[in-house]
This record gives C-alpha cells, structure tokens and sequence, in this order.
C-alpha cells in the first residue's frame, strides 16, 4: 500500500508566491523582511492582503526595464527638470500599504529627500513617487488591477504598465484615489506614450546608444 503525502508547508521564508493571501501587518513584515529570505524576492501588502514575486531574471524583463529609465533620465534632461528615480525600492506607509514596483520617481523639488540607507522610503514623511513603473510578463494583469488600486491609494500621481511580452505600456493619471488613462504624461509634459512604446519596440532591434540616440531626437523636437 502506497501512503498518501502531502507537500510541506510553506515556511516563512517560502510563502506562496503570485497570490494575493490574507495577513496582518506585522505577519506580512515578518515574511517580507526575514534575513533569510530570497534578495530577488518582491513584497507588496495592500487591503489586508500580501503578495510575493520573485523578480524576473530573463532577457524581457531586463531589457524592457531600461527605456522607462533612460526616458525619465534623458526627458529631465532636455526639458530641464529635476527628477530622482529608484530602482526596485521598497515604498512603505506603515501598517497600510507597502510595495516594490520597478522604477519609483520624485519629480520637482522638496524639502526633504530619503536618507541613505537600505530602509523602506517612509511615505508617511516623504511622501508618494510621483510616477511608478510595473514591468511585467505573467503579472501584468495584477498590474493593472490589485497593483493600480494600490497606487491610487498611495496618492502616486501616475502609474505606467509595461507588458514585456507585447511591449506595451499603458499609463493612468491618479488623482482622487482614482485613475484614467491617458496618452501623453502628465508629470513629464509633453511626452507621448507612443514615444514609450516606440522605444520599447526599438529595443530588440537596436543597441542601447542607438535607441537613447533616438529619444534625444524626440525630446529636443518637443522641446523646441
């Protein structure tokens, strides 16, 4: 006779993974900040509910992580704007809401800034990014729902939704604790998200000085 088995619980430091799972604040900082868990592993708490991902490490998600960095870089530049981008850092207002979206952005001057330091950028005293970037392939569509209800509660100004497989972004204004679509950022005016999806399209046909070569073109046609 063959005795039936179960898989072991999930540890700690092993929790299921791409589900959105009942928890408390402090169980969900306990699993989100164990030192033994995976440093590529992803944590966001929102609604009384938590989720992990672990950060893709293939070519898409790579290579479709670089222009929404270089467009902010390069657009700040052109247009004379004073911008400080994050990659992958934790957001967190406390015993509400915390994530780790792909590129955080603070736009425009302020009083205070983030210290140095590994600790989560405290939302409670420097306020939200005013734009965040998700990069997704099988997470998109938890990208642009439980995700972008999360960031219209954070007060995030707006909230750009790459899909790496499609090489797609979709962008939404927040405003109100509520979103909309739109074509053209409101944060960096003037620009186009057909200029986004362009360069993430000229990615896999173009080295990366050839593609920044190209947005420059772009932004000084805007700005002049």
């Amino acid at each position: 006779m063959t005795l039936a088995t179960t898989p072991p619980p999930a540890t700690i430091t092993d929790p299921p993974l791409d589900q959105w799972l009942p928890a408390t604040w402090d169980k969900f900082l306990a699993i989100a900040h164990d030192p033994a868990a995976p440093p590529d592993r992803r944590s966001y708490y929102y609604n009384g509910r938590m989720r992990f991902e672990m950060t893709p490490l293939g070519h898409d998600h790579a290579r479709q992580n670089l222009p929404p960095t270089d467009i902010v870089a390069f657009y700040a530049l052109v247009r004379q704007m004073r911008v400080v981008r994050y990659l992958n850092v934790s957001l967190r207002k406390t015993g509400a809401q915390e994530c780790q979206p792909d590129l955080s952005v603070y736009v425009g001057d302020r009083p205070e800034w983030p210290p140095k330091g590994n600790e989560p950028i405290d939302l409670d005293r420097f306020g939200p990014p005013d734009l965040v970037v998700e990069v997704g392939a099988s997470s998109f569509n938890d990208d642009l729902g439980p995700k972008r209800l999360l960031y219209e509660q954070l007060g995030v100004r707006e909230y750009w939704v790459i899909n790496a497989n499609e090489r797609q972004v979709i962008a939404f204004a927040i405003a109100d604790r509520g979103s909309r679509a739109i074509e053209e950022s409101q944060v960096l005016p003037g620009l186009s998200m057909a200029i986004v999806a362009e360069a993430l399209e000229r990615t896999d046909r173009n080295d990366d000085a050839d593609t920044i070569r190209w947005l420059m073109e772009q932004f000084q046609a805007i700005n002049s």
